[in-house]
């Protein structure tokens, strides 16, 4: 007998590749789906020990699969809507769960992979309501999981009637080379059901002894670990510590039953059916496969029983291996003057995060500089690298926050729990800039590049110049904050009335276009107002951050001279020059921009 070992190589790949795809699909449906609703439903199936590890069995006697069962924990962990406390019983009940197949060798449940993702495609593709589309795609994820598996153990199949891996069963007389042997076949077929039905189907015809059944039924639980590891693969550090608890439960658990093998052969002999009206072979064919599936069923019981006890301690083994990730900033993100040492020291804390908002507002400023070129004329790659910036702003802005909350915990005077306040909203002002740039004027982008929308010369003029008086507001507002200078704060707020007007003429403009007969002048008018209320939203949060420097409480002065973060200065518009040209506010004009107070 010869092999296709293409065709067991491709299906083997092919039907991982589906596995892994329908992982991930699975994962975000999950999270879709349940959302905060699974969470107390969680809770009460994994109340405790017992609780957890019984619903691990349960659920895995209905789906006949504890690679199933550990690739839904791992999406519910990757879901974040389980912990990896809960999941360990689980994982310990999902192997008593998986001997009811070793006790009647039943049907493959794989076998409605293929059903599910029809029902699923088709709910996802053709139902209105969100919820259902949401199952949809759950549904779905779930039958490419189970197909993929499938698939690599049905690629697999023929080395069932190989002769050479037959001739190999026969000859595991050492327990350590079955179990080696069990492992090996079950991580290829993807199945420790398959693998124990080859031994008791072997043990039905009088060709492997009890105590080497029991050595691949054992091989056969290190085996499945692989369809664990395969699930984590690419996912959270607790998807993977609940893959690596599979593993340790599994190897552990048959390492210690290792030089207790005759022994257990004994048991399971003494407690299961016996033919003594028989002889030879014939009495090991009837015998044998009922204490092969005993063995299997009494192995994993006990192993729930004895690890059942110490979960708190494999959950702090397994973070001790698999540890959080350090949070690494990128270059642009690193703090420039957030120094630990002077959280004890709150007003020379709060001067540092002062200053980091100059750095903050200049990674602002610099994505602020290159949007609006890219939104209206743009390629869609140009639009993607820009919203790739955000990541920085978010980076910095979480950095900024977290030193704040620790600055927070120390005791702080009235004056300076306002300042730590105005300075969060800074911050958040500037992060809310960012998210505006990302999601909002990049999608308008694609979505003008995408219509194959063609703005015209002057509403282009129009639109730039009002993007260039944003883009000043908001320098200005930062070097206002960090500076603390009110002068600056209150051009800002004084800008109002010019952008207002601005932003009218814009609108104007575009809704006069709106009649000519220029093709795609609907949806051209529709992006060109997208750009304009995004604009007037980045020119808010500017007006808000200067607001925090003219509160009249506030007798905060700036951080000492040569500390004061620098953000570039490029070339202004003329639009620009001639807004920076203004004249400073009088005292009244000043006091008047005060009592304007909120209303932004």
């Amino acid at each position: 007998m010869t092999l296709d070992w293409l065709g067991l190589v491709s299906g083997l790949l092919g039907g991982l590749a589906l596995f892994l795809y329908g992982l991930d699909k699975l994962a975000a449906a999950l999270k879709a789906v349940v959302g905060e609703k699974m969470q107390p439903l969680l809770a009460s199936l994994t109340r405790n020990r017992w609780a957890g590890a019984a619903t691990g069995a349960t659920l895995t006697a209905v789906i006949n699969s504890s690679s199933v069962t550990t690739v839904l924990v791992v999406g519910l962990i990757s879901a974040q809507v389980m912990t990896l406390t809960q999941a360990i019983p689980i994982i310990f009940g999902a192997n008593i769960g998986s001997t009811f197949t070793a006790q009647i060798i039943a049907f493959k449940f794989t076998a409605i992979g293929l059903p599910m993702v029809t029902v699923g495609f088709a709910a996802a593709l053709l139902a209105k309501q969100d919820v259902v589309r949401h199952w949809g795609a759950l549904i779905m994820g779930l039958g490419l999981v189970l197909f993929g598996m499938a698939l690599m153990g049905d690629s697999m199949a023929p080395l069932r009637d190989y002769p050479p891996f037959l001739d190999l069963m026969r000859s595991l007389s050492n327990p350590i080379l079955g179990i080696l042997v069990g492992a090996m076949v079950t991580a290829l077929i993807q199945s420790s059901a398959a693998t124990t039905g080859i031994v008791i189907v072997m043990a039905s015809q009088g060709l492997i002894s009890l105590e080497a059944g029991i050595a691949v039924a054992f091989g056969s639980n290190v085996g499945t670990c692989a369809t664990a590891l395969l699930a984590a693969i690419g996912k959270s550090r607790e998807a993977v510590r609940a893959a690596l608890v599979h593993v340790l439960f599994n190897v552990f658990g048959v390492i210690l039953w290792v030089a207790f093998i005759p022994y257990l052969a004994d048991l399971v002999a003494l407690v299961s059916p016996a033919r003594p009206d028989l002889d030879g072979i014939d009495r090991l064919a009837a015998e044998v496969p009922r204490q092969v599936a005993n063995a299997h069923t009494l192995f994993n019981v006990i192993n729930t029983f004895l690890f059942i006890g110490f979960v708190d301690t494999m959950a702090r083994l397994v973070v001790w291996l698999v540890p959080d990730r350090p949070v690494v900033l990128p270059p642009a993100a690193q703090p420039k003057h957030l120094a630990p040492d002077l959280i004890t020291t709150p007003s020379l804390a709060l001067d540092a995060v002062q200053r980091e908002i100059g750095h903050l507002g200049a990674l602002v400023d610099g994505m602020m500089a290159v949007i609006m070129p890219a939104a209206l004329k743009g390629t869609p790659s140009e639009l993607h690298r820009i919203a790739a910036m955000d990541a920085d702003v978010d980076a910095l802005h979480a950095a900024m926050i977290e030193y704040a909350r620790r600055v927070g915990r120390q005791t702080l005077s009235q004056k300076q729990s306002r300042r730590y306040i105005r300075l969060m909203e800074v911050a958040n002002s500037l992060e809310q800039i960012g998210d505006i740039i990302e999601t909002e004027l990049v999608q308008t982008g694609l979505r003008r590049a995408e219509g194959g929308v063609q703005v015209s010369a002057p509403t282009q003029q129009l639109l730039l110049d009002l993007h260039e008086r944003a883009r000043f507001g908001l320098r200005l507002a930062v070097d206002a904050v960090v500076a603390h200078d009110a002068d600056m704060a209150a051009q800002v707020v004084a800008m109002k009335p010019g952008f207002s007007a601005l932003a009218h003429q814009a609108a104007e403009h575009g809704a006069k276009r709106l009649t000519s007969d220029a093709p795609n002048r609907m949806r051209s008018y529709t992006r060109e107002m997208e750009v304009i209320e995004k604009l007037r939203r980045v020119y808010y949060f500017s007006k808000r951050m200067a607001h925090t420097v003219l509160d009249p409480q506030d007798t905060v002065v700036a951080p000492p001279s040569g500390t004061a973060a620098q953000t570039p200065q490029p070339a202004e518009s003329p639009a620009v020059q001639s807004i920076a040209a203004t004249p400073a506010l009088t005292v009244a004009e000043k006091t008047s921009v005060q009592s304007d107070g909120d209303r932004h």
